[in-house]
Parts: structure tokens; C-alpha cells; sequence
């Protein structure tokens, strides 16, 4: 009998005994201490795990956004536990991302003060330093829902009581056990990179960045968006929903349909908020620019916004920057040679200015079209002139950027930022990342309407979030004002159209990976029975079909 596995690794392949530890072999390519987890055949594995076959392997570092996601998700293991022990039966919440870090809530018999993060900081950090091991177990679905009991841990006991898996993957660390992941790092000693924020009324986690991962970036205020979590968080408390426990039995108890209508109609508050706000100061407000990361519904909203202005007296025409594309040979490239027509370089700034200020003086202009084909703006005498009461709405991944609209003051703009940031975690200490969300979005749109497979989104998403986070989110904070166009309800919507996409991708393809930790976030959730009561006004239409506007 062979006793022996061959290896693919990093371009080449090297021969080990069968069994071998990942840690081992990271052991043997002196990478010890960088490598903090593998994916072996595009699976996510821990380094305890144990290779038995000819196989591929790629070890993930915390420059890769797998081996960010394990350390990440090792560090809050590690805070829960250090909290509970400081405060005994204290509840964590990890609530969302914000700055370089995880924002989260804790509630004790007195309110969380700065001594006791400072505590808390200091547990986690004697843990790391005894260097204790993660242990995986795979447990009975009993088992587990008595040790959360036991642990005081009624959201997980709530979430595990509506599955019916026979088994669950449970880890510990010291007399600490928890879920929030199938994958940490071998042991705690790899933590040592982090810190703990009094951040009232919670705390902020902070951790490395993959762009640099051997320090904690300096840390950055993001009041208004703050501000936003803030707000998404009472909604929360007023429709009575946070974790998946609480949707699943809104959805068995048929009461989904109320939750629909509300989440709907406070949408659409908000927006007409918005556009109230727009009209109260029409003399002075002449542009109004909506930007987002991918996926927000930007679309919808720019529609619905029109709408609510038009309710205000005021009849808005929208322009298109997509009309405003330099020739194709004037076009930028990115580093690898393709043309990067989300270069704020792709527009011809110069001629939307000066369309821009003669439209506001009220002269009438020639407004080109782009001819994709050829790759070239063409005239086709579109003229357009408004008046005093038509703002000009401006919908596009440069909104927030003033060097899009540089010739016109700021205090005649008005600045929408939009994006989908999900309220619902799965449970207190896992949270679900806006992105994976904005992900889901997206290939459900992506198949509906553009005949993508999800294995193409999938292949495209590091491109957009590149450029998400080159040209978007650096100017997030310049805006007048954040809508959430996340809805509580829309996973267990999309979870059925997702789902079947997700599983046509094949093991050998290295999105397999993405394709199973997204369908481990969607198996928590119920299936919406019905989807008779979504409006066809609603942000999500745009990503199922069905939208009464044209998106």
C-alpha cells in the first residue's frame, strides 16, 4: 500500500506521507506563524486538518481575504470568550463592520464603561499569549443545543432548535464553545495583532488590513455611516428581528406579509424624507448625485426617488455619465492592460462640467450618446433645457467624487450615498457581511437578467469590489445622506433563487470555495412561501424581475 500523497503546491508538487497535518507541510515550506489556514481542493480547511490523498493546496496568508476572514472570525471566538469571563452572563453582540473593524454591543447588569473594555482587552490577550488550541468537535444537534443552554447562549439555542441537521461543527477554546465559523486559526498565539476600542455604547474590534496585515491601521471616525448602523439597528429592535431565529418564526407563523408591508413602507419614508429635504431647499440644491457600491439598488432608488421630488412640485430629469465616455482609444487601462472604464480618467469631466453649467443658467444643450459598439460619443441633437424647478439627478460610481462635478459649488449639490448593510446576523456573534449580501444580490440579477452563471459573478466580484473600494468608499463619508437598502426579509426571498446556482459550481473550480460560504449562510434561512405581497416598486424586484420600473 502507498503510504505516500502527492501534493500540488504553489505552481509545483512535493511528495509527504499520508496524513500529514497542514501544519506540518506549513511547517516543511517554513511558512510557520504567516499561514493561518489552506484550501485544499478549493475547500477551506484548518491546519489541523489532515491530508489522506492526491490533492491540490494553497495556503492562505492574511494578505488573502480567506485568511483575513479566519483570523477575523478567530479574534471575535476570542473576545466573546474573554467577555464572558470578565463579565460573567453578559450577552455580545457583534452588530457590524465599521472602519477597520467589527462594531459590537454588550449587555451586563451595568452598562459596558471603558475600564471594562479594557479588561476584556486584556483577558483576550492573556489567552493569546497561553498559546490555547481551537478544537473542532462534531457534535449531535442535542448536544450542542445543551451546551449553548448551559452557556447561556438562547440565540443559538433558538437557531439550532429550528434545524434539523443530525450533526453540527461546534469549536472550543478553553470551556468555551461556539459556531460562528467552520475554520479558525490552529491556536490562539497567532492573534497577537489586534485591538480592543471603548467605542459607547459597545466597542470596536480592530484587526489588520490585507493591504497591510503586520499592523492595525491608524483608526478612522466614520460618524455618518455610524450613524446609519445606528439607525439600521432600532429598526431592528422595532420589527423585533435580528438573527435568522427570529425571521424563520415570523416565516412559520405566516406573519410575513406584515413584515414585507412595514419593511416597505419604511423604505419608502425614507425616501420621501430625503426628497423632502431636497425640495426645502430647491433654490439652492440644482444636482443631486446617488452613488453606491454594487448592488444597492441604485437603480430603484433613483426611480422612486424621482417619484417622491415629483410629489414635491418638482420634475427632475436624470442624465447618464455613461453618455459622457471618452473615445475608446483615450481611455485608461488598468495594470493589466484592459480598459478601465471606472477610471474617473473614462469620462470626459471637462465637457459634463460645461453641459452641467449651462443647464443650470438654463441654457439648452446637445446632449451626446455613447455608441458602445464603436466605442465613440455620437450627436443625435438631444437637447435638453431645463428650469428652476427640475434638479438634476445623477446616478453613477463617481456621484461622491467632487472632481466629477468640479465646476459646481458644493453647496449646490446634493449627495446620496446607498447601500445595501444587512441588519440581520445569523446569530449574536455571527454577523452576515454586507458584501456576501450584495453578493447574493448579484447573481441572482446577474442570471435573471444577464445570462451570467454564478461562477461568472463570482469571477467578476474581486474586479467590482476593486473598484468599490478605489472610487467609492473613500468619499462616503461626503455624503448628505446614507439610505440602507438592505430589507430583513430578502435572503429568506433570494435563498431559493441563489440556492440552485450556487450548487451548479463544480468542486474544481477555486470559486467552489464562495459558492459553499454562501450557501452556508443561506441554509440557515427559511424560504419565503409566498412572494405575492413584495411590491413591484420594491429594491429587490430589481434583482428578482418584475420591477414596475425599467431596470
Amino acid at each position: 500500500m502507498d503510504r505516500t500523497i502527492n501534493v500540488q503546491l504553489h505552481g509545483g508538487s512535493i511528495t509527504i506521507p499520508k496524513g500529514t497535518t497542514l501544519l506540518e507541510l506549513v511547517k516543511m515550506q517554513n511558512t510557520a506563524g504567516k499561514v493561518v489556514a489552506a484550501h485544499v481542493d478549493n475547500v477551506l480547511c484548518s491546519l489541523d486538518y489532515r491530508l489522506e490523498r492526491n490533492c491540490r493546496v494553497r495556503l492562505l496568508d492574511l494578505i488573502t481575504d480567506d485568511g483575513m476572514r479566519v483570523y477575523r472570525n478567530s479574534l471575535v471566538f476570542i473576545m466573546v470568550r474573554a467577555a464572558k469571563e470578565v463579565l460573567p452572563d453578559c450577552r455580545v453582540h457583534i452588530e457590524h463592520a465599521l472602519s477597520n473593524g467589527l462594531y459590537g454591543e454588550i449587555s451586563a447588569e451595568q452598562p459596558l464603561v471603558e475600564t471594562d473594555v479594557a479588561r476584556i482587552e486584556q483577558r483576550m490577550m492573556d489567552i493569546i499569549l497561553a498559546d490555547e488550541p481551537f478544537v473542532k468537535h462534531v457534535l449531535p444537534r442535542n448536544e450542542v443545543i445543551a451546551i449553548f443552554t448551559r452557556q447561556n447562549l438562547q440565540d443559538k439555542v433558538e437557531l439550532y432548535s429550528q434545524m434539523t441537521d443530525e450533526e453540527i461543527i461546534v469549536h472550543s477554546c478553553g470551556d468555551y464553545y461556539d459556531t460562528l465559523a467552520d475554520v479558525f486559526v490552529p491556536s490562539t498565539g497567532c492573534l497577537l495583532l489586534f485591538k480592543l476600542r471603548f467605542y459607547l455604547p459597545g466597542f470596536i474590534l480592530e484587526f489588520p488590513k490585507i493591504s497591510n496585515p503586520s499592523e492595525i491601521p491608524e483608526y478612522v471616525e466614520h460618524g455618518k455611516l455610524a450613524n446609519v448602523y445606528y439607525e439600521t439597528e432600532k429598526w431592528g429592535k422595532t420589527v423585533s428581528i435580528s438573527n435568522v431565529a427570529e425571521l424563520n418564526q415570523v416565516i412559520d407563523t405566516n406573519r410575513y406579509g406584515d413584515l414585507i408591508r412595514i419593511c416597505e413602507a419604511y423604505h419608502e419614508k425614507q425616501i420621501a424624507k430625503i426628497a423632502d429635504r431636497i425640495a426645502t431647499e430647491r433654490d439652492r440644491l440644482r444636482i443631486v448625485l446617488i452613488a453606491g457600491p454594487s448592488s444597492s439598488g441604485k437603480t430603484t432608488f433613483a426611480q422612486r426617488l424621482l417619484i417622491q421630488m415629483r410629489i414635491n412640485h418638482l420634475s427632475p430629469v436624470v442624465i447618464g455619465l455613461d453618455d459622457y465616455f471618452v473615445d475608446r482609444d483615450k481611455t485608461p487601462v488598468d495594470e493589466d492592460g484592459n480598459y478601465d472604464f471606472e477610471a474617473l480618467e473614462a469620462i470626459d469631466t471637462k465637457l459634463f462640467n460645461e453641459h452641467l453649467s449651462k443647464l443650470i443658467q438654463g441654457e439648452p444643450v446637445n446632449v451626446p450618446s455613447y455608441n458602445f459598439q464603436k466605442g465613440r460619443r455620437e450627436w443625435h441633437n438631444r437637447v435638453l433645457q431645463i428650469g428652476p424647478e427640475q434638479p438634476i439627478i445623477i446616478e453613477g460610481i463617481h456621484g461622491l467624487n467632487d472632481r466629477l462635478t468640479a465646476a459646481i459649488p458644493k453647496g449646490r449639490k446634493f449627495k446620496i450615498y446607498i447601500s445595501a448593510i444587512t441588519q440581520i446576523n445569523i446569530d449574536d456573534h455571527t454577523r452576515i457581511p454586507t458584501t456576501d449580501a450584495r453578493l447574493i444580490r448579484r447573481i441572482v440579477r446577474d442570471h435573471q437578467f444577464r445570462a451570467h452563471t454564478a461562477l461568472d459573478t463570482i469571477y467578476r466580484w474581486p474586479l467590482v469590489r476593486r473598484g468599490e473600494e478605489k472610487h467609492i468608499f473613500p468619499f462616503q463619508e461626503d455624503a448628505d445622506v446614507m439610505f440602507n437598502s438592505a430589507m430583513d426579509y430578502e435572503l429568506a426571498v433570494l435563498k431559493k433563487y441563489a440556492e440552485p446556482l450556487l450548487k451548479e459550481i463544480p468542486g474544481d473550480e477555486p470559486a467552489f470555495g464562495v459558492a459553499q460560504r454562501l450557501l452556508k449562510i443561506l441554509s440557515y434561512f427559511k424560504a419565503l412561501p409566498s412572494e405575492e405581497d413584495i411590491p413591484c416598486n420594491s429594491i429587490l424586484m430589481e434583482f428578482l424581475g418584475g420591477s414596475c420600473f425599467q431596470v
